[in-house]
């Protein structure tokens, strides 16, 4: 902001000017309510584009599918009490996945803040309830204060491991006036770069060993062309894992997928003498998704990660190098000009080869769905829930790029993700197909979103796999030796829901008429294509 620029304004208009023209937002996630409607003024006049989610937590998860695909912040606009217990499940799936996320929410005026007095929409401490599931939560109590809050939320984003971050204002401020700062201008911080001597110790290492491995997690997203060097160099195996895949190309012949929890990626680690694991948690829903505890390393471990207590958790590093991956990558692929010559290639073959898990029994159903999905849209998104089909591609998919697959299994672990941040993401990249890979259970959770899908014209694909229910839960149930309870669901007819709503929407029980639907795609509204997946598995099984 300069000089020319500078006026008393409220609170919320400089929030908003704010958002704008310093951070850059284009895209806010919301639903006005009476304590956030002073908040509203001036927005339809200021050139970011609002959307209206069905309910706040699908407003979250449209952030969240917004920053994957991007890799800027999802911004949302929330009311006081429910509106912010609604969105915490969306901000804990965020949480888990390190998912940069601004929740600017109202909250009771300040002379009646923790004094119980039963006004509208109050919470006991609504900051302390919102602090667990986010980087931090501050209470605005001074609008001058308002530009510090943003610098430190946006530092966050930009030099720490991400996740939401709350900001809550107090009604009486929204309209409070405030001198704008002159020459405003964003901060930001470096992210932590590698010590020299400890890149030097860890390409001595990886020189010297005979079969290394290397696992790559999200942290590494912003940096393939490093990643990709590095491993070439290395010619080391290489575990992408689910929020890294597409990293290193599509069938890249040094990438073992998010296979980690499968026998034979697990020998690989077991043997390898030296591994890196740069920017990934190490954890079950990567590693360990059968929960048997089977996934080792015996080998000296060389960890590198932005947060520092992540150095320190799940498994036990020889070298811990606190940096950003994309710094540190930097800083190890120059040690590797000339590919060392480790039959990297014919290891990660052997062990794809031993997996076959196209042919795999677990996966006969998937793998055609697959296949027609990247013939037919090959640079598609595909935005995951949880459920059979997410699944089965955590395994199977390959991505040409990063940020072209994210989902809900890992981590937290949510129902009903799948519809609204696939949303998120065909908003950020509306040059990109995007696909929702979701069931007839976790659907449920958040389907009135496919009415804000249809209001904004979204040209996404619903792919819906009906299997009558929880599946994944019946599984479980079974293996333990538990009666069925709760898990086999009577569905509605989601054809008739979707044409209620306006919205595209075919039946499909083979690949052929998958193919046929997807040529058919409208481009100005999105397509459910329910597929029955006892029908679809009766096809390929005859096929």
């Amino acid at each position: 902001m300069n000089d020319a620029t500078r006026h008393d304004m409220t609170c919320a208009e400089l929030l908003i000017r704010l958002l704008r023209d310093t951070y850059q937002a284009d895209t806010i996630f919301g639903i006005p309510g009476v304590h956030t409607v002073e908040l509203y003024r001036g927005l339809h006049d200021s050139g970011l584009r609002h959307i209206t989610p069905r309910h706040e937590q699908g407003a979250g998860f449209m952030a969240d599918g917004y920053a994957r695909a991007t890799g800027k912040p999802g911004v949302c606009f929330i009311i006081t009490g429910p509106g912010m217990t609604n969105i915490a499940t969306a901000m804990g799936q965020a949480l888990a996945d390190s998912v940069p996320m601004l929740v600017i929410s109202s909250v009771n005026r300040r002379d009646t803040l923790g004094r119980g007095q039963g006004r509208l929409h109050e919470l006991p401490c609504q900051q302390q309830l919102l602090a667990g599931v986010s980087r931090f939560s501050h209470t605005l109590l001074d609008p001058e204060g308002l530009p510090e809050a943003l610098a430190r939320a946006f530092a966050v984003f930009d030099s720490r491991r991400p996740g939401p971050v709350h900001i809550e204002i107090p009604i009486d401020l929204f309209n409070a006036p405030v001198t704008p700062p002159t020459h405003w201008q964003r901060l930001r911080p470096s992210p932590p770069a590698p010590a020299t001597t400890a890149i030097r110790e860890a390409a001595t290492w990886l020189r010297e060993a005979e079969r290394p491995l290397v696992l790559l997690g999200g942290g590494c997203v912003d940096a393939a062309d490093a990643a990709r060097r590095l491993v070439e160099g290395l010619d080391a195996p290489t575990v992408t894992t689910i929020n890294a895949k597409g990293l290193l190309g599509r069938d890249h012949p040094l990438d073992l997928g998010a296979n980690a929890s499968l026998p034979a990626v697990r020998r690989l680690a077991n043997e390898a003498d030296v591994i890196l694991a740069v920017g990934t948690e190490l954890g079950e829903t990567d590693y360990d998704v059968v929960f048997d505890g089977g996934f080792a390393l015996s080998g000296r471990l060389i960890r590198i990660d932005i947060d520092a207590e992540q150095l320190a958790r799940n498994q036990h590093a020889a070298l811990a190098i606190c940096a950003d991956a994309g710094l540190a990558l930097n800083a190890l692929a120059p040690h590797f000009p000339e590919r060392l010559e480790r039959r990297g290639t014919e290891r990660t073959r052997d062990a794809l080869d031993a997996l076959d898990l196209p042919r795999d029994p677990a996966f006969a159903d998937y793998a055609p769905l697959f296949a027609t999905l990247a013939e037919a849209l090959p640079e598609a998104i595909l935005v995951g829930d949880s459920c059979a089909t997410t699944y089965a591609a955590n395994h199977l998919v390959s991505q040409p790029a990063p940020r072209r697959f994210f989902n809900a299994s890992t981590g937290y672990g949510t129902l009903g993700y799948g519809l609204p941040a696939a949303m998120g993401a065909q908003l950020a990249r509306p040059d990109l197909p995007v696909i929702s890979l979701v069931g007839d259970g976790g659907i449920m959770f958040t389907l009135p979103e496919l009415a804000c899908a249809v209001e904004e014209r979204l040209p996404l694909v619903i792919l819906l796999w009906h299997n009558q229910g929880y599946e994944e839960i019946r599984r479980f149930m079974d293996d333990a030796g538990v009666e069925r309870l709760g898990v086999d669901l009577r569905s509605p007819d989601f054809q008739m829901l979707a044409a209620g709503f306006g919205c595209a929407a075919t039946r499909v029980a083979t690949p052929d008429e998958l193919t046929r639907a997807l040529a058919t795609r409208p481009a100005d509204g999105p397509l459910l294509i329910e597929v029955d997946a006892a029908a679809w598995a009766d096809t390929i099984a005859h096929a």
